[in-house]
């Protein structure tokens, strides 16, 4: 069977991308041996992808490792220092951007404090304010992002728009992505916050490589996303995760459970679940009764999704994860009458940043789908700009 020029091509394409996938995903440097390892290619084959990548500017050689016997084996490593990308979480009470290299390692941030109050015209210059900060703090100008990515409290639909929201009136309509295009010149995406909050823990947190997953953002405001086979589904028009809008849930009204209780008198509705979590820490009677009926609606919707997606794991995240140890159990107990099998329930590890994180972790997902899709071409490294 005659193999022809096109058929080569594209295997050398398939072989340089898995080249690339095995260097980034490595702790360190690897020798060509390892590569070969990896990738399943002949040392020969090896050889050729490295000399190409290098020329292209994709990989890097690096330092050999020194105590070693005889001529130490050359190391190459990917360079996540090619390009950066832009992650934004804009919320009630602050907007949080980061600086992130190709690899996902935040560089730097700017963090503007806003609150309830804050108009829409001045929260997007707070948006500005941080994302001037976070490029200040690393040494970079706009003109350098290769992608931005934005978290948004509310319901987020496909072209960008935030098309609801109930705690801030004003938000609601607000095009993200037209401001942004306004001063950006890369691609730009917007994209509900629960959603980034589950992207940045499939990625870099506590469900690191698990395939499918429900996230619940449990605090003041819930919120909840999904997880199916390793990607963040959207759905037809952007509206996953939120159950939290059906009545029987009792998602929009369940923190008052916590505001109401005894051990929260005299504290204002934001340090209200503190206190009430440290009661029930302490095993106060009225406030393991409001922390228990706080679980009993956060798991009517989880077990929605729950025997929907049948996930290997639920991710507790939001502000009331910082008392998992109050909240999990009491979550755990809710849920055992209403599914068929609990699944692991474990909280989030990646704190405020987390949208952040998950909004930079999806404008790599958008560099990576320029740069390295199966079906393009390999060029060279160059900050990518929107098509007109």
């Amino acid at each position: 069977m005659q193999v022809s020029g096109g058929d080569l091509q594209r295997l050398r394409q398939l072989n340089s991308l898995n080249s690339i996938r095995a260097l980034r995903e490595a702790p360190g440097p690897l020798t060509l041996t390892e590569l070969a390892t990896l990738t399943g290619l002949s040392r020969n084959s090896v050889i050729d992808v490295i000399t190409d990548l290098c020329e292209r500017g994709w990989i890097a050689e690096v330092e050999p490792a020194s105590g070693g016997m005889g001529r130490p084996a050359k190391r190459y490593r990917f360079r996540a220092d090619a390009g950066r990308v832009l992650g934004l979480d804009i919320g009630v009470h602050k907007v949080l951007a980061v600086v992130t290299d190709l690899a996902g390692r935040t560089l730097s941030s700017g963090r503007v404090a806003v609150d309830a109050h804050t108009t829409q015209r001045e929260r997007l210059q707070a948006m500005w304010r941080a994302v001037d900060a976070a490029l200040v703090a690393s040494g970079l100008d706009a003109s350098d992002l290769w992608g931005v990515a934005v978290g948004s409290i509310g319901v987020v639909n496909r072209e960008g728009m935030v098309a609801r929201v109930k705690a801030l009136p004003d938000w609601e309509g607000v095009d993200l992505a037209g401001h942004l295009a306004q001063r950006l010149s890369c691609p730009t995406t917007v994209e509900n916050d629960s959603k980034l909050a589950a992207l940045a823990e499939q990625r870099l947190g506590v469900a690191a490589g698990v395939r499918d997953l429900v996230y619940l953002h449990a605090g003041r405001r819930p919120g909840a996303a999904l997880i199916l086979n390793g990607r963040l589904h959207h759905g037809f028009s952007g509206a996953t995760g939120e159950v939290g809008l059906m009545e029987m849930t009792g998602w929009r009204t369940m923190a008052s459970h916590l505001e109401d209780a005894p051990a929260a008198e005299g504290s204002t509705p934001e340090d209200a679940a503190g206190r009430v979590f440290t009661a029930a820490r302490a095993g106060d009677p009225g406030a393991l009764a409001a922390v228990d009926a706080y679980a009993h609606h956060l798991a009517l919707g989880t077990a929605a999704m729950v025997l929907t997606l049948d996930p290997e794991l639920v991710v507790l995240g939001g502000g009331f994860s910082r008392s998992a140890d109050v909240l999990l159990p009491a979550l755990r107990r809710a849920l055992e009458p209403h599914c068929l099998r609990v699944p692991d329930i474990r909280p989030s590890t990646l704190g405020e940043e987390c949208v952040a994180l998950g909004a930079a972790c999806l404008a790599l997902d958008h560099v990576d789908e320029h740069f390295f899709s199966p079906d393009g071409s390999i060029s060279r490294p160059a900050a990518p700009r929107r098509l007109a």
